[in-house]
């Protein structure tokens, strides 16, 4: 099993709606084995700023992360065909192991 995490900017856009509502509706439509999104209390991307939603002006700009996991050539495909319409994003996979 592969599982991917892509993470995005809460004020992102792709288009007029929301990159994590996007990405997430796109996943579902792919019915992979399951997908959620985590809202985080902090983090920063290569250094250029650090995001702490709680700080006053912080003008609600919140790290999020969204996860999925499926077969490898499952995640792989959903990846792709997510890469070509999709902007922005930081995206890594690792395999991981299905517990029943």
């Amino acid at each position: 099993m592969l599982q991917a995490q892509i993470f995005i900017e809460k004020d992102e856009l792709q288009g007029m709606q929301p990159l994590c509502e996007f990405v997430m509706q796109f996943l579902f439509k792919q019915k992979l084995k399951g997908a959620t999104l985590f809202e985080a209390k902090s983090g920063f991307k290569d250094h250029e700023k650090f995001y702490r939603p709680d700080e006053l002006f912080s003008f609600d700009d919140v790290p999020m992360m969204i996860t999925f996991i499926d077969e490898d050539e499952k995640v792989r495909q959903a990846l792709t065909e997510l890469k070509k319409v999709m902007k922005g994003g930081f995206i890594i996979t690792h395999q991981v192991e299905y517990w029943q």
